[in-house]
C-alpha cells in the first residue's frame, strides 16, 4: 500500500458518502516522490551486452577474480593503518613495518587515544605493510597487506564505458572482513546458516568453506574501498561491486544534508493533484545521498525535463538519458546475507527495533536496467530498505531486510523483475512491495506488450512480523509463488486505493499460487509494538484483494488466521479519482462516474486448502461464524460485480463442505461466468466503510485493530 510520501497519506472509504474523509499527515521530513513511468520493455542495446528486456542473469562470485585488475593500489602515497584488534578491542602494543623496515611502534598509553596511524611519504612501487599487534592478553597477531601503484587514470563512468561484456570489479572491505568471514564459515560448517526461517539451517562442507576463504583473500588483496557508495560512483556499465563481510554505515552518506537547499532547483510537480516539491530523477542524480544511504543511478538525466503536468499515458520514460551504470551487480562475498549488513539507522538495534533512521532509503537503484543485488542484508531505513524504481530488468536474490519504516523492498513501475530467496521482517507497511508493475496482463496495451506475461515474480521468500507481508497498490501481472507469509497483521494485500495516482489502475492479472498464508495474527496496533503500523488492516487475515480484476488465487494453504482466510471486495472509482482522490485526467482507467465500479471482476479462487496446514494439522481460519464474518472466504457482494468465483477448494476436514464463507454457499458463486453477480452485502460494506476510513486505528469504532480470539 505505497503511500509514496506525498506530504499527506490518503485515507480510503468504500462508499461515495465518505469521499470527504480526513487524511493523516506524513512526517515533515519526508520526500515527495516524482511521477513515474514504465520503462520501454525492449532491451537497451546501446551497450553490450544489452541491458534489460529480461531478468538479468547473475555472475558468479568466482567470475569476479579475472576482472579484479591489479591488487589494491594507492594513488596517494599515504596509507591509514587501524590500531585496534578484533571487534574494536584495544591492543597492548603494535609495530608497523613498511617493506620489512619498522617505521613505527605504538605502546599501550598511546593506543588508548589513537585508533589509527597514517603512513606518509611511502616509497614508489609496491608497498608491503605488516602490522604486528600484541593483544591485551599477550597474544601476538600479524597482518600483512600489499599495495600496488595505480596504473592509468581513475575510472570515469560514461555512456560508452565499457562496451565489452566483462566489466570491472571493485571490492569494498573493512579491516576485520576476513576475521568475520572465518567466524561465519566456522558457524556455517558446524551449525549452518539461515536463508529464510521456514527453510531451516543450511550447512557447508570444509572444502567449500576453504574455497570461499581463499577467494575472499584474493578479494581482500584487491580491496580499494571502505565505502560502498564510493565504489558505486566509480563504476560504469557492466561493472561489479563486491562487498566483503562487515557492517556498513556509510558515514559520508549519513553526513550528506537532507532537503539540501542546493538541490531544490531539481524539484518538480508530481502526479498527486499537482503537488510541488517532488524530487525528480535529476535531483537523485545530482544529490544522490540527500535521501539515500546508497544510490545506484543507472542513467544520465535526459536532455529535456520531464513533462509538467505528468503524462496520463505512463508507457515510456520521457526524460531518459543514456546508460552509465546499467548491468551493475552488487553482492556480498560472505557465506550468507547475514555477513554483509548495510544499516541506514541505529546499528545497536541489530535486526530489531528501534529503527533510529538516518536516511529514508537504504539502497536505491533508479533507472538501473539489468541491476543485480544479492547476498546481503539492509535494515533501519525511514521508508524503504531496498528501492528499485523505473528499472527494466532486475534481480534481488538471497537478501534480507529488517525494520524499514514502510517497506523492506519497494519496486515501482518495473518490468522483467525477480525477487527470490529472501526474508523481510519488521516493516511498518509491508515486507515486499512490487507496486505498479508493468501492465502486461489482461488489460495491457497490445501495441506495447503483444503477449500476456508476468512482469515480476516473487518466489521462495519468507515475509513475517510486518503490518502486511506483501503489498502492492496497482501491482499488476505479478507472479507470487512458493512463499510463506506469516506472523503479519495481514498476510497479503493488493489494492487500488491506498496511494491514488499510481499507474496501472485498476490492478489486474496477478497469479498467486503454491504459497502458505498462516498465523497472520500479529497486532502492530497495540501499545509498545516494535513495528509502527502505517496502514489500517484487519489483524488475523491471510489475504485480501481490494479492487483488483482477473486475479487467480490457486493451490495455496490458508490456515490459523484467526479472523478470516481471504477477502475480496470492490473499490468505487469515486474513491480513487475525483474530489477525494486524484484528478481523473491524470489517472488513466479511472472514471469517477462509473456505476458499477471498474474494480473487482473475474477473480478466480480455486484449488486452495483452507484451515489445514501442509502436514495435515487442522488450524481453522476464523470461527466459521457468518454473522461476524470470521470465515475462510469473505466477499463484499458489491452490486454489479461479475465473474468472481470460488470453486474446488477444500476445508479443514478435507472436504469442500467444510469450507466456510461470507456469504455462505451457494450465494458465494462457484461459476466463473456472467451468472456470478454481486447483489449487495450491507454488513460487509458497513465493515469496510467504517474500518478503512479509520486512520487513527481506533479499536472502539473498528475491531480490525484488536486481536481476534483463537478459534
Amino acid at each position: 500500500m505505497r503511500a509514496r510520501r506525498a506530504g499527506r497519506k490518503p485515507c480510503a472509504a468504500l462508499a461515495v458518502v465518505l469521499l470527504g474523509c480526513l487524511a493523516a499527515p506524513v512526517g515533515a521530513g519526508a520526500h515527495i516522490e516524482r511521477a513515474s513511468y514504465w520503462p520501454n520493455p525492449a532491451p537497451d542495446c546501446s551497450i553490450h551486452p544489452c541491458a534489460g528486456g529480461e531478468v538479468p542473469t547473475p555472475r558468479s562470485l568466482e567470475s569476479a577474480v579475472p576482472t579484479l585488475g591489479a591488487p589494491t593500489c594507492v594513488r596517494r602515497r599515504t596509507i591509514r593503518v587501524r590500531l585496534r584488534g578484533r571487534h574494536g578491542r584495544r591492543l597492548r602494543a603494535a609495530a608497523i613495518y613498511v617493506n620489512g623496515r619498522r617505521v613505527s611502534r605504538v605502546h599501550r598509553v598511546a593506543l588508548r587515544r589513537r585508533r589509527q596511524i597514517t603512513l606518509r611519504n611511502l616509497p614508489s612501487g609496491a608497498v608491503t605493510v605488516r602490522v604486528v599487534r600484541r593483544t591485551r592478553r599477550g597474544r601476538r597477531r600479524v597482518r600483512t597487506r600489499t599495495y600496488q601503484p595505480c596504473v592509468g587514470p581513475a575510472h570515469t563512468p560514461s555512456a560508452s564505458s565499457p562496451v565489452g561484456g566483462g566489466g570491472q570489479t571493485r571490492v569494498v572491505c573493512q579491516a576485520d572482513s576476513l576475521e568475520r568471514l572465518k567466524q561465519s564459515i566456522a558457524s556455517a560448517e558446524s551449525a549452518g546458516y539461515v536463508v529464510r526461517p521456514s527453510q531451516g539451517r543450511q550447512k557447508i562442507g570444509e572444502a567449500e568453506g576453504n574455497e570461499l576463504l581463499e577467494l575472499n583473500k584474493r578479494l581482500f588483496d584487491h580491496c580499494a574501498f571502505d565505502s560502498i557508495q564510493k565504489a558505486v560512483n566509480a563504476s560504469g556499465n557492466n561493472d561489479r561491486v563486491v562487498i566483503m563481510p562487515g557492517v556498513y554505515t556509510e558515514p559520508a552518506s549519513r553526513a550528506a544534508p537532507t532537503h539540501d537547499p542546493a538541490c531544490m532547483r531539481y524539484t518538480i510537480t508530481n502526479d498527486r493533484n499537482n503537488q510541488a516539491g517532488a524530487v525528480s530523477y535529476a535531483y537523485q542524480f545530482h544529490c544522490p545521498n540527500d535521501q539515500n544511504l546508497i544510490a545506484v543511478l543507472g542513467r544520465e538525466p535526459g536532455a529535456a525535463p520531464p513533462p509538467q503536468p505528468p503524462r496520463p499515458d505512463r508507457h515510456g520514460i520521457p526524460d531518459l538519458g543514456p546508460c552509465i551504470r546499467c548491468n551493475l551487480q552488487m553482492e556480498g562475498s560472505g557465506v550468507s546475507a547475514d555477513d554483509v549488513v548495510i544499516d541506514a539507522g541505529r546499528v545497536e538495534s541489530g535486526d530489531h527495533a528501534p529503527i533510529g533512521n538516518v536516511k529514508d532509503v537504504g539502497i536505491r537503484a533508479d533507472r538501473a536496467d539489468g541491476f543485480v543485488l544479492r547476498n546481503l542484508k539492509v535494515r533501519h531505513a525511514a521508508e524503504h530498505d531496498i528501492y528499485v524504481l523505473e528499472t527494466n530488468g532486475y534481480l534481488l536474490d538471497h537478501f534480507k531486510t529488517f525494520f524499514g519504516g514502510e517497506y523492506g523492498v519497494l519496486t515501482f513501475v518495473e518490468d522483467h523483475g525477480l525477487m527470490q530467496n529472501c526474508e523481510a521482517a519488521g516493516n511498518g507497511d509491508s515486507g515486499l512491495y512490487p507496486g505498479a508493475g508493468a501492465s502486461t496482463g489482461r488489460k495491457r496495451d497490445t501495441k506495447i506488450y503483444p503477449q500476456f506475461r508476468y512482469s515480476q515474480e516473487i518466489r521462495n521468500c519468507d515475509s513475517h512480523h510486518n503490518s502486511g507481508g506483501y503489498s502492492g497498490t496497482d501491482g499488476s501481472a505479478t507472479h507470487v509463488d512458493h512463499n510463506n507469509f506469516y506472523d503479519n497483521a495481514l498476510g497479503f494485500t493488493t489494492d487500488v486505493f491506498t496511494a491514488p495516482g499510481h499507474p496501472g489502475y485498476p490492478q489486474d492479472s496477478d497469479l498467486i499460487e503454491d504459497n502458505n498464508f498462516y498465523s497472520n495474527n500479529f497486532n502492530p496496533y497495540v501499545k509498545g509494538s516494535d513495528v509502527v503500523p502505517s496502514i489500517p488492516v484487519p489483524v488475523g487475515t491471510g489475504l485480501w484483494i481490494a479492487g483488483g480484476n482477473d486475479n487467480v488465487i490457486r493451490n495455496n494453504h490458508f490456515y490459523d488466521n484467526w479472523r478470516r482466510g481471504m477477502m475480496i471486495f470492490a473499490v468505487p472509482d469515486q474513491v480513487v479519482c475525483g474530489p477525494a482522490g486524484v484528478n481523473p485526467s491524470l489517472l488513466a482507467g479511472c472514471n469517477p462516474t462509473a456505476v458499477p465500479p471498474s474494480t473487482s471482476y473475474r477473480n478466480q479462487v480455486y484449488g486452495n486448502v483452507m484451515g489445514r496446514s501442509p502436514d495435515g494439522t487442522v488450524a481453522p481460519n476464523g470461527t466459521g461464524d457468518v454473522s461476524t464474518g470470521r470465515t475462510d472466504f469473505w466477499w463484499d457482494q458489491y452490486s454489479g460485480n461479475t465473474g468472481n468465483c470460488w470453486h474446488d477448494n477444500i476445508g479443514k476436514d478435507g472436504t469442500a463442505a467444510s469450507v466456510t464463507s461470507t456469504p455462505p454457499a451457494p450465494v458465494l458463486p462457484s461459476a466463473c461466468d456472467s451468472s456470478s453477480v454481486g447483489t449487495g452485502g450491507p454488513a460487509q460494506e458497513s465493515e469496510l466503510t467504517n474500518c478503512l476510513a479509520d486512520i487513527t486505528f481506533d479499536t472502539k469504532s473498528c475491531n480490525w485493530f484488536t486481536t481476534p480470539s483463537k478459534p
